[in-house]
């Protein structure tokens, strides 16, 4: 008996069919759909900031600081009179900059070290392995500090600091996916037929790595954004005055008595960005794991 569903059932709601691609799957689910779209928004705002902002996110009108919202300032000024609005639109450039950049490097540099780590000799692996527990030993935050303050405070000093605590996480990953990959049928036919570790690693285990690295990765970059904003918001993070989120959290924490707008708008962007990425990367992971498909067909 045929286990296909109807397209009708599809647009009333159904389950995608099981052969559906990882991403129709997952935005099949409403906290998949709700994540892609949170997404969406702040990857269109970070990308056109300069469009869409209202106003120079850098230029000073003391005149008018600490103002409510408005007409001309839909989200009020900072205590330099600088428009809110605008400096929360280049913020998200900041946060997703910085947050793409330190992933990627540490994804790339997990990917290859895990992969060395997984298919290379037991000894190569111990000295990974050992280093990957070194690192994750370290506190996170403070690791950062004591890197911050030996070569001071930026947004080059920030990406290096993420990039490197996130590494031991995605070497780990992939070392565990290439040991119980090297081990499977395919392999051992591809080794039997001599194919070379550069041919089996980059055609066969390459790819089938990428995906669950993919979904730690969106799921690590509200992590990535909030500690930049932390760190922005005790000085050690972006340098003033680069729009930041969480240098617009810290204005709004020194005028809190006067005005409540700005600790609002410095944190409403954080816990979207947090939810959003989260959900998505809850919803990738259910599309792109076979058992997870397996056990929805029961």
């Amino acid at each position: 008996m045929s286990s296909a569903i109807d397209p009708r059932q599809l647009a009333a709601g159904a389950e995608p069919r099981p052969n559906a691609g990882p991403l129709r799957r997952a935005l099949a689910s409403p906290m998949g759909a709700f994540g892609l779209t949170i997404v969406a928004i702040i990857v269109i705002l970070a990308l056109f900031a300069g469009l869409l902002a209202p106003y120079d996110p850098l230029k000073i009108d003391v005149v008018h600081k600490l103002e409510g919202p408005s007409a001309a300032h839909w989200i009020g000024t900072d205590n330099l009179g600088r428009d809110t609005l605008s400096r929360i639109f280049y913020g998200a450039r900041v946060a997703l900059g910085v947050a793409c950049v330190s992933i990627g490097l540490a994804m790339i540099a997990g990917l290859l070290l895990g992969l060395v780590a997984g298919y290379g000799p037991r000894w190569l692996d111990g000295i990974l392995v050992l280093f990957f527990d070194s690192m994750s030993a370290l506190p996170m935050i403070m690791f950062a500090l004591a890197v911050i303050t030996v070569l001071g405070p930026g947004t080059g000093t920030l990406i290096l600091v993420i990039a490197l605590v996130s590494i031991p996480g995605y070497g780990r990953l992939v070392r565990a996916q290439t040991l119980g990959l090297k081990r499977s049928d395919f392999i051992v036919a591809e080794r039997s037929l001599d194919a070379g570790p550069a041919r089996i690693i980059l055609v066969h285990l390459l790819p089938n790595v990428v995906g669950p690295l993919i979904i730690l990765a969106s799921m690590d970059i509200p992590v990535v954004i909030m500690l930049e904003a932390g760190l922005s918001f005790l000085g050690l993070g972006v340098r003033p005055p680069t729009p930041s989120w969480g240098s617009i959290l810290y204005d709004g924490y020194n005028a809190l008595r006067s005005s409540t707008t700005l600790v609002i708008a410095g944190g409403l962007p954080l816990v979207l960005a947090t939810l959003g990425f989260t959900f998505l990367g809850e919803a990738l992971r259910d599309g792109l794991d076979p058992k997870l498909q397996r056990r929805g067909l029961r």
